[in-house]
């Protein structure tokens, strides 16, 4: 089975790849032995992927090894915000990975809004030894509730009513979350286009 580098140490996510991506083997961060931290400077969801993707891609080849990278970036995009927090979805309070004062920041912009219109975009890049590369972009539509409801591990989940499913991605199982998310539609597309599952 060919080995893929997963751009990431997200467990969430890992999970995520592997039960859609079944016919490769997915290899974290962790198992090539990279540990430092990657800083997403990018404007675009496609250029933190590429940044994460380049940087990978040069420690493979200073370590002696030839691996495809996938590297995704994604986030919460809020129609009557102009699309905050994008990018910065996971330092929109301005700590990286503070989910639940990103959550209570975006319910404190969204108090005096009618439009709570959302979508979450996730965009993947396949990226080769030879610097060549794809990238996919998955969206999923919804809008953002008042109070959190469900699993509040992950993100916005507990705040996403996904249209899709009728109730938040913190209410959903990960098979019903898988069958509709972002990274779920644009994982499967680039499975589509790249490993013919």
């Amino acid at each position: 089975m060919d080995k893929i580098v997963l751009a990431s140490n997200n467990s969430h996510k890992i999970k995520e790849f592997k039960e859609i991506i079944k016919n490769k083997e997915i290899v974290t961060l962790n198992d090539i032995g990279f540990f430092d931290d990657i800083e997403e400077t990018g404007s675009t969801f496609l250029e933190n992927s590429l940044i994460k993707a380049e940087v990978i891609s040069k420690y493979l080849k200073i370590n002696g090894l030839e691996y495809d990278i996938i590297a995704d970036d994604s986030g919460l995009c809020v129609n009557s915000l102009n699309g905050e927090p994008g990018v910065y979805s996971a330092r929109y309070d301005g700590e990286h990975g503070n989910t639940e004062n990103n959550r209570k920041k975006l319910l404190q912009k969204l108090e005096d809004k009618d439009d709570r219109s959302a979508y979450f975009v996730c965009c993947i890049v396949l990226y080769h030894p030879n610097g060549e590369y794809d990238f996919v972009e998955g969206k999923t539509f919804g809008k953002i509730t008042k109070h959190e409801l469900g699993n509040k591990d992950f993100g916005y989940d507990c705040l996403f009513l996904s249209d899709d499913l009728g109730k938040t991605f913190g209410e959903a199982s990960s098979e019903e979350k898988n069958e509709v998310s972002h990274r779920g539609r644009a994982i499967k597309l680039l499975a589509d286009k790249n490993f013919k599952l």
